[in-house]
């Protein structure tokens, strides 16, 4: 629907987003080392392998898997390293290139990392209660993405950002609403394919994560709000 391109809020805290660089460089990585291999049978593996399976993670999984490289509740961490492709990785961390950063300002590197982590674990957890019988692999870094999104909308409501619409329309938008409309997209296609749990795109997870981070960042919004505006004695309304 769009891409982002750009946001108008600047740094306050950090100099330099470290966390969110090395994320990314985790990503792009693993995806050239995993992902952009050629067979379909390796890359089946690699994604059973590490990525989240519903039936091995409940021990409700009629199909062997013969490659075990970590423990299976460990996939709740690694699947959101895995790609399923060159679009899939790169949107993701667009949208985590223009937003993670002033959420990493506002939290902190550590916390920061434990919020992305977090989220990505919520949404995963929620894929699988969703379809816990399910053999298909639950892999790409979407859930923990969607929490830093839900995070920026929570602290950054008014923030102008510079999207893409279709690829092809340029607008610069407040990113309540650019990431709200995300959000409501994302309701509505989990709607839609509610009739199928293990469809290609896990909807539901998008949303986990998404309310994994916006809460657990309203409920301490005060505190973030005051390391990014120390000298402000009164709070503003956002």
């Amino acid at each position: 629907m769009f891409v982002p391109l750009h946001d108008s809020t600047p740094l306050k805290v950090i100099r330099f987003q470290a966390v969110t660089i090395t994320i990314i460089a985790l990503n792009v990585v693993m995806y050239l080392t995993t992902g952009a291999c050629n067979s379909d049978a390796v890359l089946q593996t690699i994604a059973t392998g590490w990525g989240v399976v519903p039936g091995e993670l409940t021990h409700s999984s009629s199909i062997a898997v013969p490659y075990h490289p970590v423990p299976e509740p460990f996939t709740l961490i690694s699947y959101m390293f895995l790609h399923a492709g060159w679009w899939h990785l790169i949107s993701n961390m667009l949208f985590l290139w223009v937003f993670a950063d002033n959420i990493e300002d506002a939290y902190g590197h550590a916390a920061f990392a434990f919020l992305y982590l977090m989220s990505g674990v919520v949404a995963a957890l929620l894929y699988v209660l969703l379809a816990p019988t399910s053999d298909i692999p639950l892999v790409g870094a979407s859930g923990a993405v969607s929490g830093i999104l839900g995070a920026y909308v929570v602290l950054f409501p008014r923030a102008r950002v510079w999207i893409l619409l279709f690829l092809r329309i340029p607008l610069r938008i407040g990113a309540f609403w650019v990431l709200g409309g995300w959000f409501l997209l994302q309701v509505f296609s989990w709607w839609m394919d509610s009739a199928n749990p293990e469809a290609g795109v896990a909807w539901a997870a998008h949303v986990g994560g998404f309310i994994a981070g916006a809460g657990l960042t309203f409920a301490i919004r005060r505190r973030l709000w005051l390391r990014l505006e120390p000298e402000s004695a009164t709070l503003p309304e956002r």
